[in-house]
């Protein structure tokens, strides 16, 4: 009977797999299913408000685009009215040009800073989430561990404990409990 647990451990020794490169069938298994999953779960949660944040700020800036174009227009607009009251068309034209590309400089400067104020919070809030999903894993496999070795250890005593053995632990603490009191 122990003979035949014996060779039942040793052939499902649980520290032993079937190659050295490559994991148990199960852990690929596993392993590849929460990844899907997790990627799975990023795509369809993370995903649309990613986009929709970028969508957001396209608009944002496009607005901030079309309105220095529309203040561009608005500029020439006054040029023209002032070019047929003074006649110094070349001054005032160059003062407005200035001005429009001076007002066109600071919305874009503000676009791009908004942009990566943004795209560093995405970065940070993606990095999160990545350190958070590899925390669950490393516990879920701690767990797994544990499970697994709480399943072999009675088998492990049970395999290599004989009736000698049994017998000199019993007298040894019978020995002890006698010379304690």
């Amino acid at each position: 009977m122990i003979a035949h647990v014996i060779s039942l451990l040793a052939s499902e020794d649980p520290t032993q797999t079937h190659s050295w490169i490559l994991p148990e069938t199960a852990e690929i298994i596993y392993g590849g299913l929460a990844s899907v999953i997790v990627v799975g779960a990023l795509v369809k949660f993370a995903g649309p408000m990613i986009k929709k944040s970028f969508s957001a700020r396209t608009e944002k800036i496009q607005k901030e685009l079309d309105d220095a174009a529309a203040a561009k227009v608005t500029a020439e607009g006054d040029a023209q009215n002032i070019r047929k009251a003074l006649g110094d068309v070349a001054g005032e034209r160059a003062r407005i040009l200035a001005e429009a590309d001076a007002q066109a400089s600071a919305v874009l400067a503000e676009g791009r800073t908004r942009i990566t104020a943004e795209i560093a919070e995405l970065e940070a809030k993606a990095e999160a989430e990545i350190s958070a999903a590899r925390g669950r894993g490393s516990d879920e496999l701690r767990n797994e561990i544990l499970v697994l070795a709480s399943r072999a250890t009675p088998i492990v005593v049970a395999a290599t404990m004989n009736e000698q053995i049994h017998k000199d632990l019993v007298e040894n603490f019978i020995s002890k409990v006698g010379a304690g009191r």
